[in-house]
């Protein structure tokens, strides 16, 4: 009789949110992948798209909302999967709670690493 394979534990939006403050990683599938720290040009590249978006979305008088990472996105009802894109624009009111945003964001801006960007890719592609 063969042995059963040792599975890998299903985390959960709980587990998720248990995480000490010094961690940075998203949750996947139920799986933690970690997230390296940005670069000072990820950074800047952030902020300048950040007040850009900022300025429109205020000329406009439109009620969308935007949020640079960190920012919980909870994306399904199962609590397996809870993403942190560099930048999300919420149009709807009702998707935000005190955690981030529940349901997918009306629009993201994933800045990719020039030193792995078929990861930051591939990884934001299996959502």
């Amino acid at each position: 009789m063969s042995k059963p394979m040792a599975q890998s534990p299903v985390f959960t939006e709980d587990d998720y949110y248990q995480l000490p403050e010094n961690i940075r990683a998203e949750l996947i599938d139920g799986q933690f992948y970690n997230m390296s720290t940005p670069s000072r040009m990820h950074q800047k590249i952030l902020s300048s798209l950040h007040a850009t978006i900022y300025n429109y979305i205020q000329s406009k008088k439109v009620p969308c909302e935007i949020y640079p990472a960190p920012f919980a996105i909870k994306l399904f009802a199962n609590n397996k999967t809870v993403v942190e894109p560099d930048i999300s624009v919420i149009c709807h009111p009702t998707k935000l709670t005190d955690r981030g945003c529940s349901g997918a964001p009306d629009w993201i801006i994933e800045i990719t690493s020039p030193g792995n960007p078929r990861h930051d890719y591939i990884r934001k592609l299996n959502l």
